[in-house]
């Protein structure tokens, strides 16, 4: 009997022993395509080997260095490497464990910073579990349900769900800017407003890119009314949709960015950037914690960096997304309970429908268990948990992506 709180789910009934590259093992040695990265955490794969030498080497040393006592090599160097890889004039990094905790830090510092309470994020969102990070979130009511009251201040704008409105990417991005405008007019006036929230390419809800419109026009007005664009890179961050960073897609420079996810390749880690200046805005003693910027993550987060940039994995993920994208739409083509395939790069979304085009989690919740039945370990997400998501990790090659596609194209023709 599994002594697990009975409220954790799992997808799979796997447990897993060992992990390399893009593959699972099991307790009785079966292997498995592992497509879900951990939900997007394993960038470099299971176990790189110079991620594992990075973390032996670095627990030799020094693993716990507390750093609102002291600093440590590690974490020092891995500030100065993010500052060669973030964008525009941002130069200042603080660290903690999870996603949550990041977005947490992120709106302490915007309304420290400002001297304003209002926060808007947006429709279909996902930002985390704690209070505040919930508050932000709207991608299904699982995570605020039975939680309320949520915390004040936040107001929801809507986002550009092209799919789910029926329009075109460029309707829904008009419609949804004029829609914050109104936003502004009506619930949060821009002087009481001090920060915007966005995922660049929402996880959760479905993997909807926000556009490139869209994404302009947040910063126009961001910089017309003196509001902070934070964005959320914990999903989609760090090379998974073909740029490093999703927002640079949409050529926009925000004034802080959260990360996390594939920082350090599976070891807790995450992180609020942000221009020096703005970050000294904060109060003293508001950002900390105690196994914030842990030396054994930070280490692996270097060894991360390294890989990511020696390996070229960035450009890969680039490739290997537009392969995938390729082989995914040709089942849409193939099969109608697919209705469309989207997202960037390795971050792909496949809409489940029933005969009527409605939203069916049902069917796409037998098509991951009949995917891993074939060996390749897949993910739903979505209002309706209707949405299959494409996570390969970035280390995967272009045999690894068509062998997961010829493993789902078995699992559609058994179930």
């Amino acid at each position: 009997m599994s002594h697990l709180s009975p409220l954790l789910q799992q997808s799979s009934d796997i447990i897993a022993e060992r992990g390399e590259g893009a593959w699972l093992e099991d307790r009785d040695g079966r292997r498995y395509l592992d497509f879900t990265s951990g939900i997007g955490v394993t960038g470099t794969g299971h176990c790189h080997p110079r991620v594992v030498a990075a973390a032996r080497e670095q627990m030799g040393r020094l693993i716990h260095g507390q750093y609102t006592t002291v600093a440590h090599p590690a974490m020092l160097e891995l500030a100065d490497r993010l500052n060669d890889v973030l964008p525009g004039d941002i130069d200042s990094v603080a660290f903690v464990n999870s996603g949550s905790e990041a977005v947490e830090m992120a709106i302490r510092l915007v309304r420290h910073a400002t001297g304003r309470s209002n926060i808007i994020a947006f429709d279909g969102g996902f930002h985390g579990r704690t209070v505040g990070a919930a508050s932000l979130t709207t991608s299904t009511p699982k995570v605020r349900s039975g939680f309320h009251p949520m915390m004040a201040g936040v107001v929801h704008s809507p986002f550009p769900h092209a799919y789910r409105y029926g329009w075109s990417q460029e309707e829904a991005e008009r419609f949804c800017l004029a829609e914050f405008d109104h936003v502004l007019q009506t619930q949060s006036a821009p002087n009481d407003t001090a920060a915007v929230f966005i995922e660049p390419v929402q996880g959760e809800y479905g993997y909807y890119p926000a556009g490139r419109e869209f994404m302009q026009g947040l910063r126009e007005r961001c910089d017309a009314h003196g509001l902070l664009l934070v964005v959320d890179e914990i999903q989609a961050g760090y090379g998974r949709t073909g740029r490093f960073w999703s927002h640079e897609h949409f050529d926009i420079t925000p004034d802080v960015v959260i990360t996390a996810k594939g920082l350090a390749s599976g070891f807790p880690l995450s992180a609020i950037a942000a221009p020096r200046e703005l970050m000294a805005r904060g109060r003293p003693g508001s950002q900390g914690g105690t196994y914030g910027g842990n030396a054994v993550a930070c280490a692996a987060g270097l060894a991360t960096l390294d890989v990511i940039q020696q390996e070229n994995l960035v450009d890969r993920a680039a490739e290997n997304g537009r392969l995938m994208h390729a082989r995914l739409d040709a089942l849409a083509d193939e099969y109608p309970e697919v209705d469309t395939i989207r997202g960037l790069g390795l971050m792909q979304g496949m809409e489940i429908v029933d005969q009527a085009g409605r939203a069916d989690g049902e069917r796409a919740g037998h098509l991951v268990k009949a995917a891993e039945a074939e060996g390749l370990l897949l993910l739903r997400c979505g209002t309706h948990g209707q949405v299959i998501r494409w996570l390969p990790p970035l280390v995967a090659d272009a045999e690894e992506i068509e062998e997961g596609i010829a493993r789902f194209r078995r699992a559609l023709e058994k179930d």
